[in-house]
């Protein structure tokens, strides 16, 4: 039975509200129009105004830190490049010096090595000047006493013969 009285209570409110369809164009429509409006313009006071912004700040941030970092780039290779250069100047200039001091040095163990080499052809002259000077001496007093010994030899021959 209550199931019955709900369905005659449905079926009068049925037949009651014929009025309007799906747009009923009333109070409720500048209201409801109204309403959105108030919670655009608080939803862009609160919600869009500083979410752009804050949007723009971070892309400014981004666009300014490319920027700096462009920069460094280009300083890091110009001086990269600068000291490449002066790597391979000082590289040059120590090879030079290196070249400059080798042939240096060759110049003075040349030096040396002449001076060497006629210290020890002067000592070799010394050395054969004294063996011919004491050969000499020798041969000397070799024909003294030779000259003796056969003077002795000749006295000892001839004395021999003038004494028998």
């Amino acid at each position: 039975m209550t199931y019955w009285t709900i369905f005659l209570a449905a079926e009068a409110a049925a037949e009651t509200t014929t009025e309007g369809g799906l747009f009923d164009i009333n109070a409720t429509l500048p209201l409801m129009a109204l309403q959105f409006l108030i919670l655009m313009a608080v939803l862009n006071s609160l919600f869009y105004k500083p979410l752009g912004k804050a949007i723009d700040q971070r892309s400014d941030y981004v666009r300014n830190s490319l920027k700096d970092a462009r920069e460094l780039k280009e300083k890091s290779e110009m001086l990269a490049a600068q000291y490449e250069k002066e790597l391979r100047d000082v590289r040059r200039q120590s090879q030079d010096i290196i070249a400059k001091a080798k042939a240096e040095a060759e110049k003075i163990s040349a030096t040396k090595i002449q001076a060497a080499q006629q210290e020890v052809a002067a000592q070799k002259q010394k050395a054969a000047d004294e063996i011919e000077a004491q050969k000499a001496e020798a041969m000397k007093s070799l024909e003294q006493q030779v000259d003796s010994l056969s003077n002795q030899i000749l006295e000892k021959l001839l004395g021999a013969e003038l004494v028998g």
